[in-house]
């Protein structure tokens, strides 16, 4: 997965909260297990006025105008501000490779579910969790100012306002070193590859006829 060190992105707001993981990659397209291609469909129902299906493409899909990524003013947003308990409902992974592919790194919330919180730190996706005053008050600032940004640093563990106003967040200490480096569990295991080669060869040794 790609590395997560330092971002300044533009602002989209998700004033909803409880915002559950079918909403954000819709059950039919869970049939690919492939972690690229879903950012077409992310919010599929309340993107589209029609209903996608997988494989269909999407360019010629007629927008919902009242949903809020389709506005102009926040294309290309890639930190996402949200209400509580986001990313509540089902365990799928899909929900983050969505949000990834649509071009999201940073979430912010007052909350999150357990699950979704995991898989996103799994994907490349830093979760931030703001006291739900901070996040009014950064909905009002997004809201009052086109082209709203935010710098998020990550080793320094702030996230800082066009004002020069800088927030300090919590992250857990495994889980900021596996997006600093970007770590999945694969390649978290394929750091060990000498020592599981090493055991391998002495389980051989030791009972070589498991390996006929």
């Amino acid at each position: 997965m790609k590395p997560f060190v330092h971002l300044d992105g533009l602002v989209a707001p998700m004033d909803r909260a409880n915002v559950d993981t079918d909403a954000i990659i819709p059950k039919q397209f869970l049939k690919s297990i492939r972690r690229s291609g879903f950012g077409p469909n992310a919010f599929d129902e309340w993107r589209y006025l029609d209903r996608g299906e997988p494989g269909v493409d999407c360019t010629n899909r007629p927008l919902n105008p009242d949903f809020v990524l389709n506005q102009a003013r926040y294309q290309g947003a890639s930190v996402l501000l949200a209400r509580e308990n986001f990313g509540c409902g089902s365990s799928r992974e899909h929900a983050p490779w969505a949000l990834e592919d649509y071009g999201f790194r940073v979430i912010i919330a007052p909350s999150f579910a357990d699950i979704f919180f995991n898989n996103c730190f799994k994907n490349g996706i830093l979760p931030i969790v703001l006291g739900a005053d901070v996040v009014d008050r950064l909905f009002t600032a997004t809201a009052a100012a086109e082209g709203y940004t935010l710098a998020v640093d990550l080793p320094a563990q702030t996230v800082t306002t066009p004002a020069g106003e800088v927030i300090p967040f919590e992250v857990d200490a495994e889980r900021k070193h596996r997006l600093l480096n970007g770590l999945d569990d694969i390649a978290l295991t394929l750091q060990l590859t000498d020592q599981i080669k090493a055991y391998e060869a002495r389980r051989k040794a030791d009972a070589p006829w498991l390996f006929v």
